[in-house]
């Protein structure tokens, strides 16, 4: 059965078309945007971080995996997108898995890190809820479409 086959808006078809080429593409990951950075990254304010099922919450909402299963860690900040974006212009730093090019904050930024304890596949992950408010590494990427840089992943919150 085909996504045309269903009765949907020509939105709904779009995102589940890219949903799935994504999911079984073989090939480069598509262009960051930053749509999806938002939506995987970015929280609103109002719910506190230090609550214990805020990860597994999160992480099931924003549809958080890599090919269906659990990713090992995944950081969430509390803060505007455009705060985070002025960072891909900051000058590099180390990260701390190696990468030589990473962007860090002048100032401290609440986050949220997602340490997985259990599972293997979604719906099964199980995460660790960390709230740390801490200094942001970031990276970040080109992107064509809107002719500036976008921040692509979160490397690690320093406290």
């Amino acid at each position: 059965m085909t996504v045309e086959e269903f009765e949907y808006s020509e939105t709904f078809k779009e995102y589940i078309e890219d949903y799935l080429n994504e999911f079984h593409a073989v090939g480069p990951t598509r262009e960051p945007t930053k749509e999806k950075f938002i939506k995987k990254v970015i929280l609103k304010p109002g719910r506190p971080l230090t609550d214990p099922d805020y990860c597994n919450d999160e992480v099931r909402n924003k549809n958080v995996h890599k090919h269906l299963h659990c990713v090992q860690e995944h950081y969430f900040l509390q803060t505007k997108y455009e705060d985070i974006q002025k960072l891909c212009y900051n000058l590099f730093v180390n990260c701390k898995n190696g990468i030589k090019r990473c962007n860090r904050s002048n100032k401290l930024i609440d986050g949220l890190y997602c340490k997985l304890i259990s599972g293997t596949q979604i719906p099964m992950c199980d995460y660790e809820s960390v709230y740390k408010k801490g200094y942001v590494f970031i990276t970040c990427k080109w992107q064509n479409e809107i002719q500036e840089l976008v921040p692509v992943t979160i490397n690690d919150i320093m406290v």
